[in-house]
């Protein structure tokens, strides 16, 4: 269906006339009928959050599991490791600081996005993409750098989170290795139990979007949740007094901040699930999504720390599960209950790869989408189960990488981000947005130097004991 106008008044189209061109040198002007998104995008009033189309919008509750999951991750269990390094109390006041800053940062990420849709009048972003539209409405001697920003961003991302699925399913198989040891009393190798894996695994990276993969995640809070009450339990158990512990520790603390924030970081789900709500407005504020997940995760994350080196003092093992008794049912419990969180969240880290490589290939792919695309899910998985294979000691590796990842991702670009969106409009009074940018990002530094360090000895600890076994 077509519209005619000519200048002054509308009327039916006739035959002939649909085939007139609409040049400007002739009277008619011809538009095809646009849609309800396009007719809106036109209009000078946008609102992105009403346009926003989603098949399977994600509710508040929902998106809050989700986030939840993603930042209970087993990167908890080092926590009193890492209180280990910074002593009780200095611990909760450097927990607390470490959320506020990695939350910020979040925060500061989806609020740079929610501009930019009314900038670029688009309705949703990814990360990358709200960097790149950052450069480029931003100053002009900085919009050659917008295609950089991206590729860089999905880039880090991908290797990231890909490496992530990886040393996930190395978790899940060394977790059930070390219960069916106990029972059995023979030797199972690993990379068997991992190839054993690579079916469940498929079938989770085929639930076919967040609102679906909710249950899942909400799954694994429970799995999760039994496992570190279990803990708890064994926390509890004959505490000495605090006296016997050490309160405050200055020159280790770096190393208790490196371990920290990369526990807590979830930066590379923050859009996904923001795309993905119903009411995106409610992910910010003060009693958004975001600030209820996150003071959630940062109370738990002090708590496990607190009462772990508090019960095991210098003791205390990298992942607080190693000082828990295998003979002890309770005990291979949470090893179990822990690997079976641990495969639930496989599907959520695997969709911010999945989301990366589709976007790069779906205009290829308009004959039949819905085949390519679990194609893609299946030959993703195989991919991160063979490296899982290949290489089962990655961890110390995936380490390196997301430390060098997370802090650039996770602290760096989110307020460079910043910066760039509110360099015409200005940094607020005293220019408080760049001073406090500035000591983002030399924390973010910080936490690239330092876990870096960290994890190259987790690598020469690796390696040199496989060499003194040789």
């Amino acid at each position: 269906m077509v519209n005619i106008i000519d200048g002054s008044a509308k009327h039916a189209p006739q035959e002939m006339e649909q085939f007139l061109p609409g040049d400007g040198t002739n009277k008619y002007k011809i538009q095809p009928r646009k849609s309800d998104a396009e007719q809106a995008l036109a209009n000078s009033v946008f609102d992105p959050f009403t346009m926003r189309e989603n098949e399977h919008p994600t509710t508040d509750n929902e998106t809050l599991t989700h986030l939840l999951k993603a930042s209970l991750g087993t990167g908890i269990l080092g926590m009193p490791y890492a209180f280990m390094y910074s002593g009780l109390v200095m611990g909760i006041f450097a927990t607390i600081l470490t959320a506020f800053i990695c939350t910020h940062c979040s925060y500061v990420l989806v609020k740079c996005g929610h501009k930019l849709y009314y900038k670029t009048r688009r309705t949703k972003m990814t990360f990358a993409e709200i960097a790149e539209a950052a450069f480029q409405k931003g100053p002009k001697s900085l919009r050659g750098f917008a295609p950089v920003a991206k590729f860089s961003i999905l880039f880090g991302l991908f290797l990231t989170y890909f490496g992530t699925c990886s040393v996930y399913t190395v978790i899940v198989a060394k977790n059930f290795e070390q219960v069916l040891v106990h029972w059995t009393g023979r030797d199972i190798e690993p990379r068997v139990i991992i190839c054993i894996m690579l079916v469940p695994l498929i079938l989770i990276a085929w639930v076919p979007n967040l609102k679906y993969l909710a249950p899942v995640s909400m799954v694994a809070n429970v799995f999760m949740g039994l496992g570190l009450g279990i803990t708890f339990y064994y926390l509890v158990q004959d505490l000495p007094p605090i006296e016997e512990r050490s309160l405050v520790t200055l020159s280790t603390l770096p190393a208790f901040f490196s371990i920290t924030i990369f526990a807590m970081e979830a930066i590379g789900v923050v859009m996904p699930l923001e795309n993905n709500m119903k009411t995106p407005k409610n992910f910010l504020g003060i009693c958004g999504v975001l600030s209820q997940g996150m003071s959630g995760v940062t109370l738990i994350y002090m708590l496990l720390g607190f009462l772990g080196y508090l019960r095991y003092g210098s003791a205390t093992g990298e992942s607080i599960t190693l000082n828990l008794p295998i003979e002890e049912w309770p005990a291979q419990a949470v090893k179990v209950l822990i690997a079976l969180a641990v495969y639930c969240t496989f599907g959520l880290q695997f969709f911010v790869c999945l989301e990366i490589v589709w976007d790069g290939i779906k205009e290829r792919c308009t004959k039949r989408p819905i085949f390519v695309n679990y194609v893609l899910r299946t030959v993703l998985v195989t991919a991160a189960v063979v490296l899982a294979v290949s290489v089962p000691t990655i961890a110390p590796f995936m380490g390196l990488i997301g430390a060098f990842c997370f802090s650039i991702l996770g602290l760096i670009f989110p307020v460079i981000i910043e910066l760039v969106v509110h360099w015409d409009s200005g940094f607020g009074p005293g220019n408080w947005i760049l001073w406090k940018n500035i000591v983002i990002m030399l924390c973010g530094v910080a936490a690239l130097i330092f876990g870096s360090l960290s994890a190259i000895q987790d690598i020469m600890k690796v390696y040199s004991g496989s060499t003194e076994a040789q």
